[in-house]
């Protein structure tokens, strides 16, 4: 977190835990699909307002080729957090939670997808920090597979984040 400008971190309460440079990895599987890791960069920067520019970027081992990314908002409303996310496979989702213990887990809200993304019909998120770690599981339902366990990664805060 940059302590430089705690200005930019005072609306948002408790999670202002959550703003930072993340880097580290993680571990994919789903039944349709061969296990996989990937290396992952998230950004969650302040604006000074009630909300956190979100940015993930994942690469393939060790610098590898680019293999998903996304962008979005984490934003406190009301005492509820709200995760906003666009993605460039077409879809667009809406994740709220309560924040407790440095946990939010994710009610989803809405799914939305262009007429050419491919068929997910629901995504469930939660995202944990403690201390310096950020750590995540997402959860899918994709065609014909219902809801099963997709990602998970494990991430630490950069000495600049």
């Amino acid at each position: 977190m940059n302590q430089t400008q705690p200005d930019l971190l005072t609306p948002l309460g408790d999670l202002a835990a959550f703003a930072g440079h993340w880097v580290g990895g993680g571990a994919g599987h789903y039944p349709t699909i061969d296990d996989f890791a990937y290396d992952e960069e998230i950004e969650l920067t302040p604006s000074g307002k009630p909300f956190l520019f979100y940015r993930s970027r994942t690469r393939k081992p060790g610098g590898g080729m680019s293999m998903h990314t996304e962008t979005g908002y984490l934003r406190l409303t009301d005492g509820v957090v709200e995760l906003l996310v666009t993605q460039p496979t077409g879809f667009v989702e809406i994740h709220r939670a309560t924040l407790s213990d440095g946990v939010l887990d994710f009610t989803p809200h809405a799914l939305s997808a262009s007429p050419d993304a491919k068929p997910v019909h629901e995504v469930r998120r939660r995202i944990a920090v403690d201390g310096d770690v950020l750590s995540y599981d997402m959860w899918m339902a994709f065609d014909t597979t219902p809801m099963t366990h997709h990602l998970r990664a494990e991430l630490r805060r950069t000495a600049g984040g």
